[in-house]
């Protein structure tokens, strides 16, 4: 049947939902994409959420897409002798490239670069932001800092550099592995954390093609100010993006991370590249059966905005209340799409449409569909293109991509308002009318209802060039 929620949902898995029985409820209740965090867990366990959820799609037949999600180029504290150090407001430390064991008075990071990336007068923010530093002098190897506030150092935590640009490479040979292992499996995104330039996705392409795996989509995750500044050359070579705002929250101020969230979905829609909304969306959820009335404004705000899709994080991951997180989820989006401006999307989308027969045709699409109140937009499309362009002017109607390759169907899975069906039958000139009702009531779509039909010919040509409106009969 029709999806009645345009925005995606991802979830990521965890202990509280790696079960094939509670993946498939995941997915009863609206689950779109799974996300595998390989900060955690290794090979062998992301290797058993895969093949649950295969199982799972097997068995119902939904189109749910895998996200793997990299560490990446992380800068952590090294460890500390008793594990934990308490320090007041005031202390003075020494971080040093050296690695040893920490103590009160000197630990390591795990990150030479660092020594020579920041500045006299710069901030180190530990675990989250919880610690702040102030530099006060920087020698071979050695940086004298401040502690601001009272608190505790602890092995191995995070730390953020704000409005640094660090030299260290991109891919560590954690994430290498990681995404060659992604390969192997078969996932359908890569979600790139902090990723700062284009370089960062050019690097990961690379490794995709040498494992024969071009069409792994890239999803770049913004945590950095030099990310966001960077953000359109990013989208020029990246597949889409996610405002990953834990980290970006933590490295920017945070009175600017809805400014940087409106602004990044903004540009990803003009650009026609799908956009996750991620953290904190539900964060008491983890707890609570309910969520605050914060959280389902941010919810509705997000998809308001214009977000492709929405993420749970630790909710979905480790929480108490996984089924009811995505339900929560569901039920927002369900209630804010109607009062999505349509009419005033589309003015602002030609805007920054291309002078291509695929964007004339998909905004004739989106335009004809108010126009009509048709039921349904049916997308025959063999490599994705053809439903991408029209998800970007975001037509009130529902698209059903009509695609003969499920690697292809899998690919669409985080665009907004697409569904996907897979066809045995190829459509052509001769029976694309007949093929389009037959989905189109497999579908729900009622006898006398109108849908719009959007194909390209010669099929496989790339190229969406021809727009039918015809009746259900």
């Amino acid at each position: 049947m029709l999806a009645n929620r345009k925005t995606k949902i991802i979830c990521t898995i965890g202990p509280a939902s790696e079960s094939k029985e509670m993946m498939m409820k995941l997915v009863e209740n609206g689950m779109n994409i799974i996300r595998l965090n390989f900060s955690h867990g290794d090979f062998e366990e992301h290797g058993n959420r895969i093949k649950n959820i295969r199982e799972v799609v097997k068995e119902t037949g939904k189109n749910i897409a895998i996200l793997l999600d990299t560490k990446g180029p992380e800068v952590r504290l090294g460890e500390f002798e008793n594990g934990v150090e308490e320090y007041e407001k005031g202390d003075v430390v020494t971080i040093v490239r050296e690695k040893i064991l920490g103590t009160h008075e000197k630990f390591h990071i795990q990150c030479p670069e660092v020594f020579d990336d920041v500045e006299v007068g710069g901030t180190i923010l530990i675990d989250d932001g919880k610690m702040r530093l102030t530099i006060l002098e920087k020698r071979d190897g050695e940086l004298k800092c401040r502690i601001e506030n009272p608190g505790q150092l602890k092995s191995k935590k995070g730390c953020n550099l704000p409005g640094v640009k660090l030299s260290m490479p991109f891919i560590s040979p954690k994430d290498d592995a990681d995404i060659r292992f992604g390969c192997q499996m078969g996932v359908d995104y890569i979600a790139a954390s902090f990723t700062r330039r284009k370089e960062d996705i050019l690097a990961i392409r690379k490794i995709l093609r040498e494992e024969g795996k071009p069409d792994i989509q890239i999803i770049p995750k913004i945590e950095n100010q030099e990310g966001f500044d960077n953000l359109e050359e990013i989208l020029e070579v990246a597949d889409g993006v996610m405002v990953a705002r834990g980290d970006l929250g933590v490295d920017v101020s945070f009175e600017l991370v809805p400014i940087y969230q409106k602004k990044i979905i903004k540009t990803a829609n003009a650009m026609g590249k799908p956009v996750v909304t991620a953290t904190h969306m539900l964060e008491s959820m983890q707890g609570n059966p309910r969520p605050t009335r914060a959280e389902a404004s941010d919810v509705a705000n997000a998809v308001l905005d214009g977000t492709d899709a929405i993420m749970l994080s630790g909710e979905s991951a480790a929480g108490l209340y996984p089924i009811e997180a995505v339900q929560t989820m569901d039920r927002i989006a369900k209630a804010m799409e109607p009062t999505i401006p349509f009419r005033e999307r589309l003015k602002a989308s030609i805007k920054t449409s291309q002078r291509t027969k695929n964007d004339a045709i998909a905004i004739s699409v989106a335009d004809t569909a108010m126009a009509l109140d048709v039921a349904a937009v049916i997308a025959f499309t063999q490599s994705g293109t053809t439903a991408r362009r029209i998800s970007k002017f975001r037509p009130e109607a529902p698209v059903i991509a009509v695609t003969f390759d499920e690697k292809t169907q899998r690919s669409l899975a985080m665009n907004w308002g697409v569904t996907t069906v897979l066809s045995e039958v190829a459509n052509n000139q001769n029976n694309e009318c007949e093929l389009a009702r037959a989905i189109a009531k497999e579908m729900g779509i009622k006898v006398g209802e109108t849908i719009i039909i959007v194909a390209g010919y010669p099929v496989g040509n790339g190229a969406t060039n021809t727009m039918k409106i015809i009746e259900v009969k």
